[in-house]
């Protein structure tokens, strides 16, 4: 009996299948198989482990959490280099974790999950803040918390992060009379959260570039991890329906006008659909 390998695809929807046992670091390590089939995600892993280990091997059984946090930092930013990828910022290698570690330059959320894997290893209570428009870590020390800056590793201080949130009001279209406290946007994000803010980081990418094939690639991997988002499966017939799938195109519009009818692009995607359901050739007979 011969028994084939998964897809990147399949692998993908089997890492992400259930909240309980989703390994983050694994997940988001697979992401780039889009891009590169081969990859050993699990060797990326090791890589990842040793660099953990070598931290661990630095702190003391009864080192406080500031320590243990200025230690993280020392290693992650200074020792090993990590930072923000400055002079190449929108490149999609930069949300490819294996090359994260090779050139130590990467984008806010990618930093993040290498130090939030690193933070376990430094024996830190640490998570990921989906904040608008740059990504952030937290780390509990005692009664409090301290925000880091993965690009730096610097505590982020409630003035930064309201002039942060200042610009992201400004630019957003929330409603002026919605004041949301700053606490709202510094909610630990889920690792599905995570993964999904990754994803449409890659989205954007491909689809600044017109690489209407990558942006597929990507949508297939935002259905799998959002099975019920009818927005993702909006978004993936239009694509589908620009590469001339017309049925799978049909079939996401369908989903997503089913689940919310009376959205304001309803009336035009259901056009659309239409036309794409009428102009399916008859079946042979």
């Amino acid at each position: 009996m011969k028994f084939s390998a998964p897809t990147p695809l399949q692998y993908f929807a089997t890492l992400v299948a259930e909240d309980e046992s989703l390994n983050l670091l694994e997940a988001a390590v697979s992401l780039a198989q889009d891009e590169e089939p081969q990859l050993d995600v699990q060797s990326v892993l090791a890589r990842v482990d040793e660099l953990g280990r070598r931290l661990r091997a630095r702190i003391a059984v009864d080192t406080v959490p500031a320590e243990r946090l200025r230690q993280l930092t020392r290693f992650f930013h200074g020792e090993l280099g990590f930072a923000g990828n400055l002079n190449n910022y929108y490149a999609a290698e930069n949300s490819y974790l294996h090359r994260v570690l090779e050139t130590r330059r990467g984008i806010p959320i990618s930093l993040a999950v290498l130090l939030l894997e690193l933070a376990e290893h430094a024996g830190l209570r640490a998570a990921g803040v989906a904040f608008p428009g740059h990504f952030l870590v937290k780390c509990r020390m005692g009664l409090g918390e301290i925000v880091i800056d993965p690009f730096t590793g610097s505590p982020m201080s409630s003035t930064r992060l309201d002039e942060l949130l200042a610009v992201y009001r400004h630019g957003s279209e929330l409603p002026a009379d919605l004041e949301l406290p700053l606490e709202f946007f510094l909610r630990a994000a889920s690792k599905r959260q995570i993964l999904a803010r990754m994803l449409r980081n890659l989205k954007e990418v491909h689809r600044a570039a017109r690489d209407l094939p990558r942006q597929l690639g990507v949508h297939h991997r935002l259905v799998v991890l959002l099975p019920d988002d009818a927005a993702e499966r909006r978004d993936r017939g239009l694509v589908l329906e620009a590469l001339g799938d017309a049925v799978a195109a049909a079939e996401d519009l369908g989903f997503y006008l089913a689940r919310q009818p009376d959205a304001p692009d309803a009336a035009t995607l259901r056009a659309r659909r239409n036309r794409l359901v009428e102009g399916r050739s008859p079946p042979l007979q």
